[in-house]
């Protein structure tokens, strides 16, 4: 069994060889908390999610850590547009976005470090790097000087000589306009800490470098985060540890964007579908559906119709499996092990597509069996697709969905009621061989949105796609 991953740096798949045996460290760029998340952003969370899950499933103990970046110039510039601490900004999206991981079944990760819990590190680290002659001091500024490593620009396979860094206000005092800073020197109203160079605050890029040496020493196993943070974010974090002397990330993974006509989304744009308002609209297990079935490294174009593709796709996954709960009269567990050709597609830089033709396979084999009214098959064909499921973090039956399908637990009671008087008729003019009035009143209910199927233990409904 060998996990191969794409890894950004040597632009090829190769196989993943841990540093430790049997241990997995992972570090992803996570929420930069000056606004709610947009399903853009949870898109990456729930991604190294899955990666997550599949390694644990490989047997892999898998520390996994993901930032919170709780201070930066558009938290600071709300701040001053809102009148309100900077502080209290972060804090209120921070719970936005992980409130958003949760909704969508995204695991908790082992450690989850704020920027400004760690600017002691940040200032140790920038000391090191300044003593060695790789990072100078200006005008309360700390930059790095990037002509000082000859590696600078490999990840993002740069030419030094063609290279626009980006600079904000106030970056005064550099060597070289290429050169980026790693610390800020204070300006009046923004937040500030101390420094041996003076009062200010921490550079994007120095929070993560600092925070991955922290928790997962000079050397782990995989950095993650989307393909916009390859440049200037990643690149900058590698030189800051490699110069500092950390081996840092041996691979480097990065996913996809969910795109609107093309575009990023972004808020910028103002294009941004915000996660708390998609969960009103669709199922959460849907909306996870949705975002982690392609690819990771492939673009998601939203629009409706894709959501309710994937609506119907799933429904047909959980349809199974409550065809077949009802059949056997338990709940089947999942399998011990996955199919072996699930198991081969996920080892192939987490081939989630192919991974997931094998579970509708599977469903239509276990559909086949049900057919056939071979129980056992259809219960083991559903113990093999909760196995999968499992993996994903999309098996209907896990607790964390429990009562998600209802769409509104309040409601359904009393839906669920009103249904029931109808079925109730239907049974009626079916008792009395009225076949005419029982379709009739079925295609009713089909086109308020209720599919309607008769099981042994009598007609059931569920809300069908939009």
């Amino acid at each position: 069994m060998t996990i191969r991953l794409h890894d950004t740096n040597a632009r090829q798949i190769r196989d993943f060889v841990p540093l430790t045996a049997g241990c997995v460290s992972i570090y992803l760029c996570g929420a930069t908390v000056q606004a709610a998340p947009h399903i853009g952003h949870i898109r990456s969370g729930l991604n190294f999610d899955i990666m997550r899950r599949w390694f644990t499933y490989r047997g892999y103990d898998v520390t996994f850590i993901r930032n919170v970046t709780d201070i930066d110039d558009k938290i600071i510039a709300k701040s001053a547009e809102q009148g309100r601490p900077w502080w209290s900004i972060g804090y209120e999206n921070e719970r936005a976005f992980n409130d958003g991981y949760d909704v969508l079944g995204c695991l908790p990760p082992t450690y989850e470090p704020r920027a400004t819990g760690h600017v002691s590190e940040m200032i140790e680290m920038m000391r090191g790097l300044i003593e060695s002659g790789h990072a100078y001091e200006a005008d309360g500024n700390v930059y790095f000087d990037v002509r000082s490593l000859p590696s600078y620009l490999e990840l993002s396979n740069q030419e030094l000589d063609d290279l626009r860094q980006p600079s904000g206000e106030g970056e005064t005092g550099k060597r070289d306009q290429r050169d980026f800073a790693m610390w800020k020197a204070t300006k009046p109203g923004e937040p500030s800490w101390e420094t041996p160079w003076g009062r200010g605050r921490p550079g994007w890029h120095l929070e993560c470098s600092a925070m991955a040496h922290k928790y997962l020493g000079s050397a782990f196993d995989i950095h993650g985060g989307g393909i916009d943070l390859i440049f200037p974010h990643h690149e900058n974090e590698i030189a800051q540890a490699r110069a500092y002397g950390d081996e840092f990330a041996k691979y480097w993974v990065h996913n996809g964007w969910v795109t609107l006509s093309g575009e990023k989304m972004s808020k910028s744009l103002g294009n941004s579908v915000l996660v708390s308002e998609m969960v009103k609209q669709w199922r959460p297990i849907v909306l996870r559906y949705y975002l982690g079935t392609p690819h990771y490294r492939s673009m998601i174009e939203y629009s409706e119709e894709a959501l309710r593709e994937a609506e119907s796709a799933f429904a047909r996954i959980e349809g199974f499996v409550q065809r077949v709960t009802e059949k056997t009269g338990e709940v089947v567990a999942p399998a011990a092990e996955v199919p072996p050709a699930f198991a081969e597609a996920m080892d192939e830089d987490l081939g989630v597509p192919q991974a997931l033709a094998i579970i509708h396979t599977t469903v239509r084999q276990g559909n086949s069996a049900l057919a056939a009214d071979d129980k056992e098959a259809a219960a083991a064909r559903l113990a093999e697709v909760r196995a999968m499921l499992g993996v994903l973090g999309l098996d209907p039956l896990d607790p964390h969905w429990a009562g998600e399908s209802d769409r509104g637990e309040d409601l359904h009671g009393v839906v669920d009621t009103l249904v029931r008087l109808v079925l109730d008729q239907r049974q009626s003019a079916r008792a009395r061989k009225d076949w005419a009035a029982a379709d009739a009143i079925r295609d009713q209910l089909n086109q308020s949105g209720l599919v309607i199927e008769d099981s042994p233990s009598g007609p059931r409904w569920t809300l069908g796609p939009r």
